[in-house]
């Protein structure tokens, strides 16, 4: 597909045009080594490398247009050039606008917040779809056009992805698309020209802090996402969340709550927790489901809020969530047969680690133990890496600090960061094991029946970077090989 340049920058803010408006641009790219004969390229200025270097690049490569904040000593009389204030701004307006605004023609609905987002999104997905409503998703683990899977690349990917995708969902007829919004995505405008028909805070705590550098301005990023929220969308916060109302103070969107603690819209509590489930009160309806854990209980409640204000019935809400399992990667149980779980979970901050590992303890027999297994990654936010030990080695019987995606860093060094959070009385709870693999045979290999095994930080990651290069490496595949050599051996 191709439009005429003066009609894509119809409607988008530019400072001048260099050369023939009429130009035909065939395709758009911000990336100088894709760049085909008949494209746009948009340079952009990232953190680390500047587009605007790559400008002729681009232009010898066939580029018929460029976007640019500067421009450059160069100019092609073969070439329009686009002088713009923001390009990373423009990138997602003439990405809307090339693909023919595709979430204008969705009930498109983001999720934002620290932890919950990837449940929250996938289960919405699942249940419209459950529903007989043709929907996306784009989230963390994949991305969904109806029943095509394909594979994910970020949270939240770059403009020239989620509207070809959302374009994609148009021509395939669906109605909604569910997606998650990450604090990079809001600051780098990778939601830049996107329709919203509703915006879901599910909570915000301790993460990203070595990108937002404070917890201020990243509770100020999450929030701009509800500030550019139009006045005929909605804007659904978890009300035991004691930032909600700041979330939505400036929004034109309606705004709805939800709550298990306090008094809100949607108002839901937990009447009874076994292993393999929970009996939840949702709106003065009873519901039964195979999440565990208060954490789930709520992101439960948001999925039925949301799906209530997307126009959905509560008899077929509640009866399809009645039969949703947990997302991949998201307290997923694998269960040897001498009676050890283990429990894999993406549980990567402090507030994920406590909530799961509050779910286990609270669900676990009398008797039964709790082994963690936990790291944190490299060249990231260390604040939390003591506070994630802290809390481990205090709440459960067994602590292994081990490597996560060490990335460029020592993992020993980040190992110790973690140390430095444990109290002198539970030094004798914790095990320093590098090897991730080993880590977890360990944690397994000393459970007993009825014991627990938590494997935390990666959930459905396939892989382990290790000095820029991504190992193969899945925590469930170890377990089950671990419990596989266990049973053979006994």
């Amino acid at each position: 597909m191709g439009q005429r340049l003066n009609i894509l920058l119809k409607g988008i803010d530019h400072e001048e045009v260099i050369g023939d408006p009429g130009i035909e641009v065939m395709d758009l790219e911000n990336d100088s080594r894709r760049i085909a004969p008949g494209g746009m390229f948009i340079a952009i200025r990232g953190t680390a490398n500047d587009g605007h270097e790559f400008i002729d690049s681009a232009v010898s490569d066939g580029a018929v247009a460029v976007v640019c904040e500067t421009l450059p000593d160069n100019i092609s009389d073969k070439v329009s050039y686009i002088r713009v204030r923001d390009s990373s701004l423009f990138l997602g307006m003439v990405a809307s606008a090339f693909w023919d605004h595709p979430s204008c023609k969705l009930k498109l609905t983001g999720i934002t917040g620290t932890n919950g987002k990837t449940t929250t999104a996938t289960l919405l997905y699942r249940l419209f779809m459950g529903s007989g409503r043709k929907s996306g998703l784009i989230s963390t683990i994949s991305y969904f056009v109806n029943n095509k899977k394909l594979p994910a690349t970020h949270t939240t990917p770059d403009p020239l992805t989620i509207n070809r995708l959302l374009y994609e969902m148009v021509q395939d007829g669906c109605e909604y698309c569910f997606i998650e919004v990450s604090s990079h995505a809001i600051v780098q405008q990778r939601i830049g020209g996107l329709t919203f028909a509703g915006g879901v805070f599910t909570n915000i705590s301790h993460d990203h802090l070595d990108y937002h550098k404070s917890f201020d301005e990243y509770l100020r990023v999450k929030k701009q996402f509800f500030d550019e929220l139009g006045n005929d969308a909605f804007a659904l916060v978890n009300k035991d969340d004691r930032n909600a109302g700041f979330m939505v103070q400036n929004t034109s969107a309606g705004v709805s709550t939800y709550a298990l603690k306090s008094m809100a819209d949607f108002r839901g509590n937990i009447i009874e927790r076994h292993p393999n489930g929970m009996l939840l009160n949702i709106n003065g309806r009873e519901l039964w489901t195979n999440l565990i854990g208060s954490f789930n209980a709520s992101n439960l409640l948001g999925v039925f809020a949301a799906c209530k204000l997307l126009g959905a019935e509560d008899n077929e809400t509640l009866r399809i969530l009645s039969t949703l399992t947990p997302v991949e990667g998201r307290f997923e149980t694998i269960r040897s047969p001498e009676g050890v779980t283990a429990i894999i979970d993406y549980a990567h901050t402090p507030d994920a680690l406590e909530n799961v590992i509050e779910a286990i303890n609270q669900m676990a027999g009398r008797g039964s133990r709790l082994i963690t297994v936990a790291g944190a990654g490299g060249d990231r936010d260390r604040e939390k890496r003591p506070i994630m030990a802290k809390i481990a080695s205090e709440k459960s019987n067994k602590l292994i600090l081990t490597s996560d995606n060490p990335r460029s860093e020592n993992p020993e060094s980040i190992i110790n960061d973690m140390l430095g959070g444990v109290d002198k009385a539970f030094r004798d709870r914790v095990l320093c094991i590098i090897s991730r693999k080993e880590a977890i045979r360990t944690g397994c290999m000393i459970a007993g029946p009825g014991d627990y095994v938590l494997v935390a930080g990666k959930g459905h990651e396939t892989y382990q970077e290790i000095n820029g290069v991504k190992h193969h490496f899945d925590d469930r595949e170890i377990v089950r090989e671990v419990f596989n050599v266990m049973q053979n051996t006994r």
